[in-house]
């Protein structure tokens, strides 16, 4: 079969971490070996119309990866089920607290619209995710933000090292202030809770704030990045050098409930127009995994391969440069390339069939279901890739959990290799092909292709709406 040419994350790049989904305003954690983001599903305003004005999207998306190189596609958490009352769920951040009888309590707290902050908690990363409090954790019209805060949006979260819980948030620029010093971000003190303040909302003298609040403590400093705006810097008084435009700055505290505390460091990552990629606005999170931190934000990566524009944005990762010691950022870029894979993967345990490096004309089915979810073929010859698959001395069978009508191809390290396991769908038995069937089929080896070692591996469907659970190999 032919395989599609309908692909727009080439193998040699790493970022953006989904060929087929758009996503954007990255959080990210690590818990239990895994990183996992959640974005603001821009996928869901593409579907709707091709012009990305945000006001379509009501979901939020997930991945989770091992090996910072495939990316298993969790589905969408449908926001709006969860709490009806709300306008959008944009920019996500993710945080887990260690409840009294040790297990964990995971909380996600979001832009609804530019109005204010919504919360969900779960009691896993995957949910399901429930509503709380029935109404936003912030509005724009509280009194201590009505007129100070316009757009209380973007927030960042965390738990320190005491176990205590901070938001951060804001945006807009009151009467009275201007782009040099708009005077709307804040940061509260979480209650044990997770859903109710312990202080007021406090100010954070960020200057050329914009919005993409994110508070983390390390080695016991209180570190606030933001997004800065567009502005020229006609003022500027601090003793470290200008930001560039739309990039992300760095404030430090030790003590963030004392407002004149705060001391303005560096901005530490550029604008992506300003690395030699396009401009667009700027959002990011960073966690430390395996030893190295990391660095999520977001581009205009998969859409610039595209024949369309339309502002949809991808969540990518690189290195960030950190020294954890010294708590101090350097200046660190993104890039097409993005990352190396930590890790191979073991292809001799079962593979989610949503884990993908890249891929063409592929879809996914039962978005909503981290359970179910399965990718889905949207085209004749549509495929996926896995990257560094550690075939070790060989197999003799590929096991599936599929469904649909047609075949689906093994291929191993190109895709114009020949196949080196078939399996055929049941064509003849409509009820059977809405079904999904476990099934096994002979590895088929031949000259042309090394089945040992580290290689890339390919899964190339023949028909439209074939549907792969998840795949594994036998020795």
């Amino acid at each position: 079969m032919t395989a599609s040419k309908n692909v727009y994350k080439q193998k040699s790049n790493s970022n953006p971490i989904s060929s087929n989904v758009f996503c954007a305003d990255p959080g990210a954690i690590v818990y239990n070996g895994r990183v996992y983001v959640y974005g603001t599903n821009d996928q869901q305003q593409f579907l709707q119309t091709k012009q990305n004005s945000y006001e379509r999207i009501t979901s939020i998306v997930c991945f989770s990866s091992d090996d910072m190189a495939n990316w298993t596609f969790h589905g969408e958490i449908d926001v709006k089920a969860a709490a009806p009352w709300i306008l959008n769920s944009w920019a996500p951040d993710v945080c887990i607290k260690k409840m009294p009888d040790g297990s964990d309590k995971f909380y996600m707290y979001f832009s609804n619209n530019g109005c204010g902050v919504g919360v969900l908690c779960a009691d896993s990363p995957l949910g399901p995710w429930k509503d709380p409090l029935g109404e936003p954790i912030v509005d724009m019209f509280m009194p201590e933000l009505f007129g100070t805060c316009p757009n209380p949006f973007d927030p960042g979260a965390c738990i320190d090292e005491n176990g205590t819980g901070w938001l951060c948030f804001g945006g807009g620029i009151p009467a009275g202030f201007d782009e040099s010093f708009p005077g709307s971000a804040r940061i509260a003190r979480l209650n044990d809770d997770m859903i109710s303040f312990a202080t007021e909302f406090l100010p954070i003298p960020a200057p050329y704030f914009f919005e993409s609040s994110n508070i983390r403590q390390i080695n016991g400093t209180y570190i606030y990045t933001y997004n800065n705006n567009w502005g020229e810097r006609t003022k500027w008084d601090y003793d470290a050098p200008k930001p560039s435009q739309c990039s992300m700055s760095c404030m430090m505290t030790k003590t963030p409930e004392i407002p004149e505390s705060w001391e303005y460091k560096n901005h530490y990552f550029m604008n992506p127009g300003d690395m030699g990629l396009n401009y667009s606005n700027n959002h990011i999170s960073y966690v430390k995994f395996n030893g190295q931190w990391y660095i999520f934000f977001h581009t205009l990566l998969l859409q610039e391969n595209m024949p369309f524009g339309g502002g949809f944005r991808s969540i990518c990762v690189n290195k960030l440069e950190f020294d954890e010691e010294k708590v101090e950022f350097s200046l660190s870029m993104g890039s097409r390339r993005g990352v190396e894979a930590i890790k191979n993967v073991n292809p001799f345990k079962d593979v989610a069939g949503t884990t993908i490096f890249t891929s063409a004309d592929l879809g996914f089915e039962d978005i909503y279901s981290p359970e179910r979810i399965a990718s889905k073929a949207c085209a004749e010859g549509a495929w996926f890739m896995v990257k560094n698959v550690d075939l070790k001395n060989g197999a003799s069978k590929l096991q599936a959990e599929l469904k649909g009508k047609g075949s689906v191809e093994l291929r191993i390290d190109n895709l114009s290799n020949p196949a080196s396991a078939v399996i055929n769908l049941d064509s003849s038995d409509s009820a059977k092909s809405l079904s999904y069937q476990q099934l096994q089929v002979q590895i088929q080896k031949n000259d042309a292709v090394d089945f040992y070692g580290v290689k890339d591996v390919y899964f190339v469907f023949s028909n439209a709406d074939i549907c792969i659970k998840k795949w594994k190999l036998i020795e």
